[in-house]
């Protein structure tokens, strides 16, 4: 078992072949059907979405805390390795979150990207839920990921310019913890509560 669980790689591939046996098993009939597609959209737009606010979360709530109580000479070994792993999963999976999630609203209800956007009734909760994840998407590629790469030392910087932009990554990543909150609950509600 430690074989197996030890392996990220092999533990993913099985992951991979249950999700197969459920698709196969539980929708056999309706695989190729427009329905089919749109859930399977729903699916990937829900996994990518779960990788980017965990991320964020983990982030804020996790590794920001921790930084000042770890030892200096231990802290490379965040800033160095874990740090950029996690801001590539990140920044991709805001990537992935939000086309998919277009993606997906265009191709349900025969389409309604533009009223939702638009905030029209009916589509106000999932409108703001998007617009919410688009400024919080904009928010990693154009802040975060930027100052993250000076403050890390990607990008060589004088030691000012690198604090700086450490203080305006957790900043901007703050901005998105409060911004997710509200973002969820939209992309939630509107199918469970509906919108006005």
């Amino acid at each position: 078992m430690a074989k197996i669980f030890g392996n990220f790689h092999l533990a993913l591939l099985i992951g991979l072949v249950l999700l197969a046996a459920a698709m196969f098993g539980l929708h056999d009939g309706a695989i190729g059907t427009s329905a089919y597609w749109v859930g399977w959209l729903r699916f990937l737009h829900i996994f990518a979405g779960i990788l980017w606010i965990g991320l964020l979360y983990y982030f804020n709530f996790v590794q920001i805390p921790t930084m000042p109580s770890v030892p200096a000479e231990l802290k490379p070994g965040v800033t160095k390795y874990i740090a950029p792993a996690a801001l590539f999963w990140f920044r991709w999976a805001a990537v992935a979150t939000v086309v998919i999630g277009l993606l997906l609203a265009e191709m349900s209800q025969g389409g309604y990207v533009m009223r939702a956007l638009g905030l029209e009734a009916g589509y106000r909760a999932i409108g703001i839920g998007m617009w919410l994840g688009l400024i919080m998407a904009a928010n990693v590629w154009f802040v975060i990921w930027p100052n993250q790469k000076r403050a890390l030392g990607i990008v060589p910087v004088a030691d000012d310019v690198k604090a700086r932009s450490a203080s305006m990554a957790m900043m901007a990543s703050r901005t998105n913890l409060i911004l997710s909150l509200p973002m969820l609950y939209c992309m939630v509600s509107q199918s469970h509560i509906g919108s006005p």
